[in-house]
């Protein structure tokens, strides 16, 4: 059985070892077993339970929606439904990222409309900024 040092795990996780720390501190990863010399050991369980994590931080979920996503992988014979349910609301969440960044999109777009003339006391951009009434989606 395959067993890493801290620095080797995030190194297999692709990660930082204050991570793996930070991980282990709000309770996602159980603690790690030491050696006689106060090393942490991390066999191929923790490895993949971090590979979860950071799959999941991919994805954006937040870390309470992980710990729970965690608990239930932890009790493989539960209904499938709250992770379902958790995932889904990810998605409406990312949805919701999404269509903002196309709002800022839009009024980036509308900003730069004008090519750039004259002086920054005539600038678009400038202009724009200044003035948020001229926005195109006044939740700005």
């Amino acid at each position: 059985m395959a067993e890493y040092s801290i620095g080797e795990l995030a190194q297999a996780a692709n990660t930082r070892v204050q991570t793996i720390r930070w991980y282990e501190q709000k309770g996602l990863l159980p603690p790690a077993p030491r050696t006689a010399g106060g090393q942490r050991r991390y066999d191929e369980a923790m490895k993949r339970r971090l590979m979860f994590i950071r799959h999941a931080r991919e994805l954006g979920f937040p870390l309470d929606d992980i710990r729970e996503l965690l608990q239930l992988q932890d009790n493989p014979d539960a209904p499938c439904a709250e992770a379902h349910e958790i995932a889904l609301r990810q998605l409406d969440e990312t949805r919701r990222k999404i269509a903002r960044l196309q709002s800022l999109e839009q009024e980036l777009a509308h900003m730069l409309c004008r090519k750039p003339r004259g002086t920054v006391g005539t600038c678009r951009v400038i202009e724009v900024l200044s003035d948020h009434g001229q926005c195109l989606n006044a939740r700005h």
